[in-house]
């Protein structure tokens, strides 16, 4: 009797305690099954991923868009505005006038360009042969030269080796010396290689099987199913030959055959007056020379424009490639 009383008692007093834990808590939220990464942010979440993209937007935007504005305007707006323009005002195009008529500045857009066409497809064919073969573990020497690879990674010869290598090559003062030295990135060859060692090999045996060579292979299957990865890595060789200063400023010695990135250093970075740089748009009656703030601003656009005008087109690839080669590997 006791016993049972007792547990009626504690059954009685248990209701309304669970009901007055209901009254006070609300009703419990089911537990969600989904990864916290993919629940519905709460409106505060929302506000703040909008407030900081919008702040990442203007930290990103608002230089590029003070040096165009300062290239396209007078040398009345840019002494109004105490140097860098943010507010539009009279507005010319008298600085691009001056970089396309001539002079040391176009030249270097012409070097920039076509180093950089020659250096990435030569950089990118390379480091595909080179991974491709390596990619075959059973390959001749196939240790001791993915160690050599990994060894470059970390250890290099040094600036006065190189530049005796480079001297004694006869590459002084030639347009091969901003291509040959740093031609194959041991990196880009080691994504390239894991990607490929992620491919079936059930496909590239069958192909050997029907006869196909190893150029074949590579040619016709490896290639079309890598495209994303050799994007990539193509992005990687080419932005680095249009930034790329510091080769020119050891093995040119002839300003004419200077890039766009050095004119930039020299001009913009240090002040130099370059030789035979017109400041006065050629052809163009009663146009007066620009200013050398606007002339600057205009060189960096033109070093900037290049890269912005390819990379939408690779952005696409770059999760696919770079994420996916470094985890297969």
């Amino acid at each position: 009797m006791t016993s049972q009383g007792a547990d009626t008692g504690t059954a009685q007093n248990s209701v309304p305690l669970a009901q007055a834990s209901r009254q006070g808590r609300g009703p419990r939220r089911r537990r969600s099954t989904r990864p916290i990464w993919a629940e519905q942010a709460t409106l505060i979440e929302r506000i703040g991923k909008v407030l900081l993209l919008t702040m990442i937007v203007l930290a990103v935007a608002l230089p590029l868009y003070t040096v165009v504005l300062t290239s396209l305007s007078t040398e009345a707006s840019i002494s109004a505005a105490g140097g860098m323009v943010l507010v539009p005002g009279e507005l010319t195009a008298n600085a691009y006038s001056a970089i396309l008529s001539g002079g040391i500045v176009t030249r270097s857009i012409l070097v920039s360009i076509g180093v950089t066409i020659v250096g990435t497809a030569l950089s990118t064919g390379v480091s595909v042969l080179a991974a491709f073969g390596l990619s075959r573990t059973d390959s001749v020497l196939h240790r001791p030269i993915l160690f050599l690879f990994l060894i470059t990674m970390f250890f290099s010869a040094g600036m006065i080796p190189t530049y005796l290598v480079v001297s004694k090559l006869g590459l002084i003062d030639s347009y091969w010396s901003l291509i040959l030295p740093g031609a194959v990135s041991a990196f880009n060859v080691l994504i390239l290689r894991a990607f490929f060692m992620g491919i079936d090999k059930g496909i590239l045996e069958a192909a050997r099987i029907d006869g196909a060579g190893e150029f074949r292979v590579l040619g016709t299957i490896v290639l079309p199913m890598s495209t994303a990865v050799i994007a990539v890595v193509a992005l990687f060789y080419g932005v680095g030959y249009w930034n790329a200063f510091f080769n020119a400023m050891l093995y040119l010695q002839d300003s004419a055959k200077w890039p766009l990135q050095m004119v930039l250093r020299s001009y913009v970075l240090e002040g130099v007056e370059l030789p035979g740089s017109e400041l006065t748009p050629a052809g163009v009656a009663g146009s007066t020379a620009p200013s050398s703030l606007a002339i600057k601003m205009a060189i960096v656009v033109f070093a900037l424009v290049p890269i912005l005008m390819v990379y939408p087109f690779i952005q696409k690839h770059f999760t696919k490639g770079v994420i996916f080669g470094a985890v297969k590997g």
